[in-house]
C-alpha cells in the first residue's frame, strides 16, 4: 500500500509539473500551443519507442482501444496546450482535473460501479471548490474559449484514463497512444503553424520524454489497482500542487479565493477517500 500510495503522488508530481512546463512555454507568446503539442506529443512517442525496444519488443500500433487511446491522448494533449495560451498553470490544472473526475464518475457508474456516499460527498465539495474559483468575480473572469479548451482536454484525459484501467503492459500500450497520437498534432502544426524558441523547443523535450512519457505509464501501472472514483478523486490533488508551482517558479498570483478553493477540493479528496476506509473501519 505505501508503494502504491509513493508512485500514485509522483505520478501527481508529473501531471502538474506538465501544466508549469506548458504555461512556462507559453507565456512569452513567442512559442505556440500547436508547435508545443507537436514537439511533446513526438518527444514522447521516441523515448516510449526507445525503452520499449531496449526491453526487446515493439510497441503494437493495432489494437480494440488503439483509436479510443490516441484520439483521447491527442485531444487532452492539443486542448491543453492551446487552453494555456490564456490560462494560469494553477487554474487551467483545476479546471482540467475537474472535468476529468466528471468524466471518470459517469464512466465508473456506466460501468456498473457503485461509489460509496463518501466518494460522492467528496467529489461534490471538490468540484464545488472548482466552481468557485472559476465563476467569474470582478476582475476574475477566465477566458471562456480557453475554459472551453481545457474542458475538452479533462473530457479526452477522463477517457485516457478509463481506457487504461485494462492495461496489461503500461509502457507498451503508451508507447503506442503516443506514436499514434503524434501525427495528429503534426498535422494541427502544419494547419496551424506557430512560433518556436529554442526554450519553448527544450520544455516541450522535457514534458513529452520525461514528465508526459514516463508519468503516463507510471499512471497506467497504477491505475488498475486504484477504484475509477479513487483515480479520478487523487488527480484533483494535482491543480493545488499546480497552483504552488505557479506560485514559485511562474511567479502567479496567491489570492484569497485561489487558497480557499483550493483547500475545499483537497477536504473534498481527503474526505471521499479516507471517509469510505473509516466507514470500512467501522463496519469491520
Amino acid at each position: 500500500m505505501a508503494r502504491l500510495f509513493l508512485l500514485t503522488t509522483l505520478t501527481m508530481v508529473a501531471f502538474a509539473a506538465n501544466s508549469l512546463l506548458n504555461r512556462a512555454a507559453l507565456v512569452d507568446g513567442t512559442t505556440g500551443p500547436a508547435a508545443f503539442a507537436a514537439i511533446r506529443l513526438v518527444s514522447g512517442a521516441l523515448c516510449l519507442a526507445a525503452l520499449v525496444a531496449l526491453k526487446g519488443g515493439l510497441p503494437r500500433l493495432t489494437g480494440k482501444t488503439r483509436l479510443l487511446g490516441a484520439g483521447s491522448l491527442a485531444l487532452y494533449m492539443l486542448g491543453f496546450s492551446f487552453a494555456y495560451v490564456a490560462l494560469d498553470a494553477g487554474i487551467g490544472a483545476l479546471i482540467l482535473f475537474g472535468v476529468v473526475q466528471l468524466t471518470m464518475f459517469c464512466g465508473a457508474v456506466l460501468a456498473g460501479e457503485k461509489p460509496a456516499p463518501s466518494r460522492w460527498i467528496g467529489s461534490g465539495l471538490a468540484l464545488a471548490g472548482l466552481g468557485w474559483l472559476v465563476w467569474p468575480s470582478g476582475a476574475f473572469a477566465p477566458s471562456f474559449g480557453a475554459v472551453l479548451l481545457m474542458a475538452a482536454a479533462g473530457f479526452g484525459w477522463g477517457l485516457y484514463s478509463l481506457a487504461g484501467r485494462k492495461v496489461s503492459d503500461p509502457l507498451r500500450e503508451t508507447a503506442a497512444n503516443f506514436l499514434c497520437a503524434s501525427p495528429f498534432a503534426l498535422l494541427v502544426w502544419i494547419a496551424m503553424p506557430d512560433g518556436l524558441t529554442p526554450q519553448g523547443t527544450l520544455l516541450a523535450i522535457l514534458s513529452g520524454a520525461v514528465t508526459s512519457s514516463l508519468g503516463y505509464a507510471l499512471w497506467y501501472s497504477v491505475l488498475p489497482r486504484l477504484d475509477t472514483t479513487v483515480g479520478a478523486l487523487v488527480q484533483l490533488t494535482v491543480p493545488v500542487i499546480a497552483v504552488g508551482g505557479g506560485i514559485l517558479f511562474l511567479a502567479e498570483p496567491l489570492t484569497l479565493r485561489l487558497a480557499l478553493a483550493s483547500a475545499v477540493i483537497l477536504g473534498g479528496v481527503a474526505f471521499g477517500i479516507l471517509g469510505q476506509r473509516r466507514m470500512v473501519s467501522n463496519g469491520s
